[in-house]
C-alpha cells in the first residue's frame, strides 16, 4: 500500500510538470546602414538577450556578422543606402526571405527613403508590399517595425529631415495597428525617443556608442516578448497543493 501512494503521488508530480518545448527562434533584422555596418546595437542586443536566458535564437540574414567588440550571432539584412521603396522596386526582399526563412523580422527602413525625400504615403505604402511579402514567405511571420531613430545630418540644414522623421513615426503608428492580424501580428518599437541626434550620433544619423545601446534597449523587450511567443520556455513546473 506504501509503494502504491508513493507511486501515486509520484505520478501526480509528474502531471504537474508541464514541458513547454523551446525552439530555436530564426530572426532577420533588416533595415539600412543603421542595421547593417557593422550595427553594433545588434551586438548589444544579443548579449542582452543571452544574460537574461533568452538564448533559443538563430540571427540569420545574407549579411554577415562582425566589426564589433565582440564575437556574437549577428547574421543580418541591413543594406547601406537601401530604401524601403528601392527594395520593394527591386523585389529584392522575397530572396533574402527564402535564403533565411526567418520567423521573426525586425525592421527598421525608412531612413534613407526621408533623406531623399520621399512622401511619406510612398514609403508607408513600401512597408505594406513588404510586409506581404514576409507573409507570403511564413504566414505566421511576427514583424517588429521600428519608428526611426531622429536624423539631423550636417550641412542639411534646410532639409527639414527632423520633421520629416516625426511625420513618417506617426504614420507607422497609425498603419501598424490596421495591417496587423492575429496570426501576424505587427508590433511597433518606438526607437525614436530619448534619442539626441547631437550626443547619440557620429553624423547625425549613424549610432555612436551611446546610440547603439539604446538601440539594443528599445529592442530588447519587443523582441524578447516575440520570441516567447515563437519558441516557448524551457521546462516550467507547478505543484498543486
Amino acid at each position: 500500500m506504501v509503494a502504491l501512494q508513493s507511486a501515486f503521488r509520484l505520478s501526480v508530480f509528474l502531471a504537474a510538470i508541464t514541458p513547454v518545448v523551446s525552439v530555436t527562434v530564426r530572426i532577420t533584422p533588416l533595415g539600412d546602414s543603421i542595421t547593417g555596418g557593422p550595427g553594433c546595437w545588434r551586438a548589444l542586443l544579443w548579449q542582452n538577450l543571452q544574460k537574461a536566458g533568452v538564448t533559443n535564437t538563430d540571427f540569420v540574414g545574407t549579411q554577415p556578422s562582425g566589426g564589433c567588440a565582440f564575437s556574437f550571432d549577428g547574421e543580418h539584412e541591413g543594406h547601406g543606402g537601401f530604401k524601403a521603396t528601392g527594395i520593394v522596386a527591386d523585389k529584392q526582399l522575397p530572396g533574402w526571405l527564402a535564403y533565411s526563412r526567418p520567423d521573426i523580422v525586425m525592421m527598421e527602413l525608412g531612413t534613407n527613403d526621408v533623406w531623399s525625400s520621399l512622401p511619406t504615403a510612398d514609403i508607408i505604402a513600401s512597408f505594406g508590399v513588404l510586409v506581404d511579402q514576409m507573409r507570403a514567405q511564413k504566414s505566421t511571420m511576427r514583424i517588429l517595425v521600428a519608428q526611426i531613430t531622429p536624423m539631423n545630418p550636417g550641412g542639411c540644414s534646410t532639409c527639414n529631415l527632423p520633421q520629416k522623421v516625426v511625420n513618417l513615426n506617426t504614420a507607422i503608428a497609425a498603419w501598424g495597428p490596421g495591417k496587423s492580424t492575429t496570426a501576424s501580428p505587427i508590433t511597433v518599437v518606438d526607437c525614436w525617443t530619448g534619442f539626441n541626434t547631437a550626443t547619440d550620433f557620429t553624423d547625425g544619423v549613424h549610432p555612436n556608442d551611446s546610440g547603439n545601446a539604446k538601440l539594443a534597449k528599445c529592442w530588447f523587450e519587443p523582441l524578447k516578448a516575440a520570441i516567447a511567443l515563437v519558441g516557448g520556455s524551457a521546462l516550467t513546473t507547478s505543484v498543486s497543493k
